[in-house]
């Protein structure tokens, strides 16, 4: 049973959701980051180097901790060099997950995104093949923050065919994640319309129009490290709705034409499938950009 969860990343946006979320259902917490404290949330702190080997070991070991969220990872391509972002994203899972197979942890999460697929930060359009998208879905990555995060779901695969691995693994490919505020400011404070929308918008066309609340992403984690599937799973998690005030059968035929449209589309549905997450995670998203105040 799980009772200390090791979350790396706890001072950033996501880690901090994660531990207020795990707070809230009294879970013992660890912050394990890179940097000084920047939250009060977390029982205890830990300043380690993620991409050394022992260093991460050593923080897992001092964490006394059953399972890890990782989020201490690279957000963005945009502030880092090509090799810095896979590095960081790719070699510190490695590490999290080489040490937490050795201390027989019970569960691991880890931090992935909608770029895995291939999305906001290329050149190209998103090849989109179908219509909704699913785990299941071909990827095509080309920039190096997306073959990172392509290449982290790919290094947990090969984990959660290990004996000894930790018994459950979860990548979450999440969105853009937003506060209450932030969808306020982009979504419901602006024109959302199909007429306004360019290919650079907030939540646009190369990011499938997706989004998440933060406090549905940090519910979703803590469902991941709960779950009892046994190997490596990815799931998609994002809001059950477009970014858009536009119908989504419309928004299919104008931006994905040549995608195959496997099932018709309600006035403002996902594009996005979160059928996995709510079947093995029992999960779904509470929150829309509509209804923010």
């Amino acid at each position: 049973m799980l009772q200390t969860i090791a979350v790396t990343g706890g001072n950033g946006k996501l880690g901090k959701a994660v531990l207020a979320e795990l707070d809230n259902k009294n879970y013992e917490t660890v912050n394990v980051a890179r940097g000084k404290r920047r939250e009060e949330l977390s029982d205890s702190y830990i300043r380690t180097d993620l991409l050394d080997a022992g260093n991460v070991y050593g923080a897992l070991v001092e964490s006394n901790a059953d399972a890890v969220v990782h989020a201490g990872t690279i957000p963005g391509p945009g502030r880092n060099s090509g090799y810095e972002v896979y590095e960081s994203n790719v070699m510190s899972t490695y590490h999290i997950l080489e040490a937490a197979s050795a201390l027989n942890l019970e569960s691991v999460c880890i931090a992935s995104s909608i770029n895995a697929m291939g999305a906001a930060y290329q050149d190209d359009p998103i090849d989109v093949r179908y219509l909704p998208v699913d785990e299941k879905h071909p990827v095509t990555p080309r920039d190096p923050y997306a073959i990172s995060k392509h290449s982290l779901e790919v290094t947990c695969d090969g984990f959660g065919r290990q004996d000894t691995a930790p018994k459950t693994i979860s990548t979450i490919r999440y969105p853009w994640i937003a506060t209450s505020e932030e969808l306020r400011t982009n979504f419901k404070s602006a024109d959302r319309s199909l007429e306004k929308i360019g290919s650079e918008a907030m939540g646009g066309p190369n990011e499938l129009f997706t989004y998440i609340h933060i406090d549905d992403a940090a519910r979703v984690t803590r469902k991941a490290l709960e779950a009892n599937f046994v190997g490596h799973e990815r799931f998609w998690a994002v809001a059950s709705d477009t970014t858009l005030d536009a119908s989504s059968d419309i928004v299919a035929g104008r931006y994905y034409p040549d995608a195959e449209l496997r099932e018709s589309l309600s006035e403002h549905q996902s594009l996005v499938d979160i059928d996995k997450a709510r079947k093995l995670l029992d999960w779904a998203p509470n929150h829309t950009w509509r209804e923010v105040d």
